[in-house]
């Protein structure tokens, strides 16, 4: 990721300097927790980072003003609690881009082209679920490893060493599968067939009914995918019955 909040120049090796470039790597910290963990409160980021709150605060403020991350009201999945809801901070679309997504111009235009000369949308589905297939190799070495009720949290492991900062949750009958991270989103966000492969080779991996809830192509924190408890009468749930990717 490149450095953000950059200080002013001062020659080399000076006090100053060193303070500097001490405060550019603790708001990269930040930013890399909220990336890899999705939209986080300051204590969260407080506990995961070993600083004080007041220091989190500092530096999301000057992540806030170079427009790396933005304060957003906490989403609750569910019954509300009493109280205001918590704020939460989350990477802006200028934040996701200091990391990884130099190539997203290229694909988006290769995309576009196996559109308009190769058959539409239907051929960029095509294309999208062949690229999700071959990905899903070592994804599903990862599932047929585990044991049943940890398959979800293997999926996870197994999508973070590719790139997607995964992780597996509780959630009322059923699991949450969160990709903080997604290298694709900005092609995504024109492209939606992406998604939708990949919720639908979620399903096939899984053996369940999946249902996205949220993606970050449509300006989601995270890439959240409801996985129910598997029973017998949804283990061998066709991939055609996975959830759409939220419009």
């Amino acid at each position: 990721m490149k450095n953000v909040g950059e200080a002013r120049e001062t020659p080399t090796g000076t006090p100053q300097e060193e303070l500097a470039t001490g405060e550019r790597s603790t708001r990269n910290r930040v930013a890399r927790s909220i990336l890899d963990h999705g939209p986080s409160t300051v204590a969260e980021l407080a506990g995961r980072l070993g600083l004080t709150q007041a220091a989190v605060r500092r530096h999301l403020d000057a992540l806030v003003a170079d427009d790396v991350v933005e304060a957003r009201e906490q989403r609750v999945y569910g019954a509300r609690t009493r109280g205001r809801p918590a704020k939460v901070f989350a990477l802006t679309d200028c934040g996701r881009d200091a990391f990884d997504q130099s190539y997203d111009k290229l694909a988006a235009d290769a995309l576009r082209f196996i559109q308009e000369r190769f058959g539409g949308d239907e051929a960029v589905a095509a294309f999208a679920r062949a690229r999700v297939a071959e990905q899903a190799g070592a994804y599903r070495e990862a599932i047929e490893a585990a044991a049943p009720e940890e398959r979800t949290e293997a999926l996870a492991k197994a999508l973070s060493a590719d790139g997607y900062a995964a992780t597996a949750r509780s959630a009322p009958v059923g699991e949450q599968l969160c990709q903080h991270h997604c290298p694709v989103a900005h092609v995504a966000e024109k492209f939606p067939q992406l998604c939708e492969a990949e919720t639908e080779i979620f399903s096939q991996l899984l053996g369940t009914h999946v249902q996205r809830l949220a993606t970050i192509a449509h300006g989601d924190g995270v890439c959240t995918t409801f996985i129910p408890k598997i029973s017998h009468t949804t283990h061998n749930a066709s991939a055609s019955t996975a959830g759409r990717n939220p419009a």
